[in-house]
């Protein structure tokens, strides 16, 4: 595993986009989940659907293929927690070409945007519902109601914005 001290000051500061951060929002019993993805520098959110739980095999691949919808320019790294839900980080580096960077053990302020974002989705998945049953359908209009909410972080922008504003100029 790589550690966080390693990744780039670039992702630290925030000042190129492609670096994410990512984690699971858990749900009924610690049973079932959905895969949260945060871009650092405009707090661009993604969903990822988990319907069949949240072993290692099940996360990686998920995990890849929703970073494979980016474009190359947003796949700079990705900054996990030690969960065991992330053994197969390796195969995801591969299939995504994304540097995979892992926190301090017990440390979730190394993640805090990520950390900060799905503390706003539990407005939408409070805890104890079976997140397995919330369909891929379903996470899509969530992650874009939350893209598209003014952050005072952000000088009240939404995230979609400030991603446009990055991506385009």
């Amino acid at each position: 595993m790589i550690n966080i001290a390693q990744r780039p000051q670039e992702a630290d500061d925030r000042a190129v986009p492609g670096d994410w951060e990512g984690d699971l929002l858990i749900g009924k019993a610690n049973q079932t989940a959905i895969g949260t993805l945060v871009e650092r520098s405009t707090g661009y959110a993604l969903l990822v659907h988990l319907p069949d739980g949240h072993k290692p095999e099940q996360v990686a691949p998920a995990l890849a293929a929703k970073i494979q919808t980016l474009p190359d320019t947003l796949r700079r790294s990705l900054t996990w927690d030690h969960g065991l839900e992330m053994r197969d980080w390796k195969q995801a580096r591969i299939d995504t070409g994304i540097e995979i960077y892992f926190c301090d053990p017990n440390s979730p302020w190394q993640r805090g945007t990520n950390e900060n974002t799905n503390g706003l989705l539990r407005q939408y998945f409070p805890k104890g519902p079976d997140l397995g049953k919330v369909t891929a359908l379903e996470l899509d209009p969530v992650a874009d109601e939350l893209n598209d909410r003014p952050r005072k972080r952000l000088g009240f922008y939404k995230p979609t914005e400030r991603l446009a504003e990055l991506l385009w100029h």
